[in-house]
């Protein structure tokens, strides 16, 4: 008689943070800047979400947002206990502070945001010793890849307008 093991594959980082690039794709394919995330609870997608501020006209439609929204409604529970966000950029303070009060576990991220980066590289929220809930923190996964996708997306944008400027004043000489 054999016996059955069940096999569970435990998922790395670098996977569920593949997982976030896709996402991001998806932003980038609707003119939106390219971030994703993805919420893992027990080695399982609990909720995804990327960004789309712009479409939706919403400065709240982050992904990480999103996918905190989405887990909430999943779980039926604003607390997402146990749980492990994975985004490609760094999240901003508001997103650092939504994961504050959702009680995430864990935060893995790809891309630093000098700029606006709310967990250690402009300001830290999620580890500040006034807040009344610490979030374990991974930077740096896939951080070329992430940086790379959004280093792209912005290097176009700047051309688009560039090219957009150049065709009006052509037009105003025409005038």
């Amino acid at each position: 008689m054999t016996e059955i093991h069940a096999v569970t594959e435990i998922y790395s980082d670098e996977y569920w943070m593949r997982r976030a690039m896709d996402l991001a794709i998806q932003a980038q394919e609707r003119g939106e800047i390219p971030v994703g995330a993805v919420l893992v609870a027990d080695n399982k997608v609990i909720a995804e979400g990327f960004n789309h501020p712009i479409t939706e006209h919403d400065p709240t439609a982050h992904a990480e947002i999103i996918a905190l929204r989405r887990g909430g409604i999943q779980l039926q529970n604003y607390r997402l206990l146990n749980t492990t966000l994975y985004v490609t950029l760094e999240p901003c303070v508001m997103c650092a502070g939504a994961m504050v009060h959702s009680r995430i576990q864990r935060l893995v991220y790809g891309a630093s945001d000098m700029k606006t980066g709310a967990a250690g590289s402009l300001v830290d929220i999620l580890r500040h010793p006034g807040m009344n809930h610490k979030i374990q923190i991974t930077g740096g996964v896939l951080a070329e890849e992430c940086s790379a996708m959004l280093s792209t997306f912005f290097k176009q944008r700047r051309e688009q307008h560039k090219a957009l400027k150049k065709l009006k004043n052509q037009q105003q000489e025409l005038s």
